[in-house]
């Protein structure tokens, strides 16, 4: 079966694909981390528990 020039350009895109979901997974990771992290120190610094430099 062939298409024709018209039908070729009416055709859409599929769904999400695997690579775009694991980057938005990675990237939500990364903030949570982030998140963690930032308040991980600031609990440090309100309690006086930070190590002398």
């Amino acid at each position: 079966m062939k298409l024709t020039k018209q039908e070729l350009l009416e055709i859409k895109g599929g769904a999400i694909s695997g690579t775009l979901i694991n980057g938005i997974i990675k990237g939500v990771n990364s903030f949570l981390n982030l998140g963690r992290s930032v308040g991980s120190a600031v609990r440090r610094i309100s309690e006086g528990n930070i190590c002398p430099l």
